[in-house]
């Protein structure tokens, strides 16, 4: 079954920065479709960047000349999966997924 979520995911460097969110489709525990998806980097908590998430794994910033990309792709989408992504071709950071959610979905107290 098909459903719309949003993945939250922190930087196991410093999980207080680079908190990232991506809105897409799963199918169980992966992607459901290859086409990109939308999401965005809050690198100092006062400016989140959009991204387009590239069918390749390529990050995609729009104008920006940053060239990122991730294996979340091909991970499992539940809390506590880890995935890389790749700020440029020597540097990258470990990601572990810790909210999957509905859009729009309240938590009830």
């Amino acid at each position: 079954m098909t459903r719309s979520v949003r993945l939250i995911a922190q930087w196991r460097d410093d999980p207080t920065e680079a908190l990232m969110t991506v809105d897409l489709r799963a199918d169980g525990l992966r992607f459901a479709a290859t086409w990109d998806v939308f999401g965005a980097v809050d690198l100092d908590g006062a400016r989140p960047r959009p991204f387009i998430l590239r069918r390749d794994g390529r990050i995609d910033f729009g104008e920006s000349d940053d060239r990122w990309r991730t294996d979340l792709r091909d991970a499992e989408l539940k809390v506590g999966t880890l995935f890389t992504v790749w700020f440029n071709e020597t540097d990258h950071g470990i990601y572990k997924i810790v909210k999957i959610a509905e859009p729009g979905a309240k938590e009830r107290r």
